[in-house]
């Protein structure tokens, strides 16, 4: 049930949409469901959310349904959740814990499931309350400590915080390791591009149809959640990588955003954010806000003007009308920072690839140099580190146009310095993405 507060300015989303998202979270974990509506509640009760009257109405429907568990699209306190199991008499869950339950069940990788377990117990600490009616029992002390001893909530919550301090320092482990993973691909170097996106936007799909990949994707929100990471090729030749991330949710738990920081890392550090969005659903607006508070929660620019915001893939055009389709492709060919998709059928893939060869290329310097041909390992180095856009042999000498990023762009710096500065090989600026105004063709 999702509860509509009255006492609530206006929200962002439809009651009805968000009670069929509720709906739909609830089956990505087999849930079969048996009632399902929308709860006006004018002034919240702090002992129910609901007034007594509704929550008389709603244990008749549990009882004559046989329902067994009951979701509440709304986060409970834990003095709510235990009087609603009271009165309902069944087992309620509330809109954290369900999201939760879903990613105990999707987590594969080894970080994966040490981050939900952290969510999970954080959640629970403060619900130790509902699992115990037998609050007084102690355990007795001994030695000189003397006194009645532990309760038991109190030695519950203690065996908690020690298991989460423990994954804490196993995530922090984790943390170290991609830390060393990024500064592998760092080196390598190839440009990492990041797939964010509302669940159910199609991530997954259009990760698959980039990179030829199998990554699991079906109509099914929160199909992954271990990041992924594959090849593309751009169409110069440019090597990237791309990274297919886990999916967002209204009212994400603190928990959970705190517990995959490590995970999100992969987009803090990426070279390029995209922000793949159903713009075919009738909340994509409130969607996009909501991956975006998200975003600016971890550090992230949000705002379109700003050149280091994320790239907006506006997914699923195939299932907008003729109309709406052709309105939305023309307004994005006035917009640098949207492009319109289809990953399932591929449309606008081409325009997808040429946005993000463009978006990298502002943070790239653009080179004319000059190679002996017989340098075998300057031209290997070259081609290595930086993108050859273009090459002319003649003679014995090699004309090559070539862009770097900033790191590299330092690196062939020091390796001609370190050649003996005038002596190495010629070199002429002819501009990059932040360069405009240096003059082409400026000597070195």
């Amino acid at each position: 049930m999702h509860p509509d507060r009255q006492d609530r300015d206006a929200p962002l989303r439809d009651a009805e949409a968000r009670l069929a998202e509720a709906v739909g979270l609830s089956r990505a974990i087999a849930l079969d469901i048996v009632a399902s509506e929308v709860v006006s509640v004018g002034q919240p009760k702090p002992a129910t959310l609901f007034g007594s009257g509704q929550v008389e109405r709603l244990h008749d429907l549990v009882a004559e349904r046989k329902i067994e568990i009951a979701i509440v699209d709304a986060q409970l306190t834990p003095v709510q959740q235990r009087n609603l199991e009271k009165a309902l008499d069944c087992k309620v869950i509330d809109r954290t814990g369900l999201i939760l339950e879903i990613f105990g069940e999707r987590a594969r990788t080894k970080e994966g499931q040490l981050q939900v377990e952290l969510a999970a117990l954080s959640y629970q600490r403060s619900r130790l309350v509902r699992s115990w009616t037998h609050l007084e029992r102690q355990r007795g002390g001994a030695g000189f400590m003397g006194g009645p001893g532990e309760r038991q909530i109190e030695l519950d919550r203690r065996l908690i915080d020690e298991r989460i301090v423990r994954l804490k320092k196993d995530l922090e482990q984790v943390r170290r390791t991609r830390g060393l993973h990024r500064g592998a691909r760092q080196r390598v170097p190839y440009p990492v591009v990041a797939l964010v996106g509302y669940t159910n936007a199609g991530k997954s799909t259009l990760f698959n149809r980039m990179t030829r990949a199998e990554v699991r994707a079906e109509d099914l929100l929160f199909a992954t959640l271990d990041p992924t990471m594959r090849r593309l090729t751009l169409p110069s030749g440019q090597l990237v990588i791309l990274s297919d991330t886990v999916g967002f949710v209204s009212e994400l738990p603190t928990q959970l955003v705190a517990a995959f920081r490590a995970t999100l890392e992969e987009v803090l550090e990426a070279d390029l954010v995209l922000h793949v969005r159903d713009i075919a659903h009738a909340d994509s607006e409130a969607q996009k806000a909501d991956v975006e508070a998200v975003l600016a929660d971890l550090g992230l620019p949000v705002e379109e003007d700003d050149e280091e915001a994320p790239l907006q893939v506006l997914n699923k055009i195939d299932l907008l009308e003729p109309e709406a389709r052709d309105v939305l492709l023309e307004r994005c060919s006035r917009q640098p920072n949207s492009v319109a998709v289809s990953a399932s059928s591929g449309q606008g893939l081409e325009a997808l690839l040429e946005a993000i060869e463009t978006r990298l290329a502002r943070h790239e310097e653009v080179l004319e140099l000059e190679v002996d041909l017989a340098d075998g390992a300057e031209l290997a180095w070259l081609y290595r580190h930086g993108r050859v856009m273009a090459r002319h042999d003649e003679g014995e000498r090699a004309s090559l146009t070539v862009s770097f990023d900033a790191m590299n762009r330092a690196r062939y710096e020091r390796r001609r310095l370190e050649a003996g500065g005038a002596g190495g090989p010629g070199t002429r600026r002819s501009g990059s993405g932040r360069r405009n105004g240096d003059s082409a063709g400026e000597s070195r």
